[in-house]
């Protein structure tokens, strides 16, 4: 995963959990616009996300910072 994925995806987390709490749910879009503006790190996010780790559509913030941080 590259430094720039791994910041957006720990900056939303932090924010989500922030806002909703700590049972807050993301699916891997919550890290981009409503814009294909950057398919290249989409892609790399629903790799990481589908191939990798297997997740289902939504997952709690919480698990999606544990797996980054590990």
């Amino acid at each position: 995963m590259t430094k720039a994925l791994k910041d957006k995806i720990i900056k939303v987390c932090n924010l989500k959990i922030q806002q909703k709490g700590d049972n807050v749910g993301l699916s891997f879009y919550a890290f981009f616009a409503n814009k294909n503006d950057n398919p290249e790190l989409l892609m790399e996010a629903a790799t990481w996300w589908i191939m990798t780790h297997k997740l289902d559509h939504f997952e709690k913030a919480v698990k999606i910072l544990a797996l980054v941080n590990k």
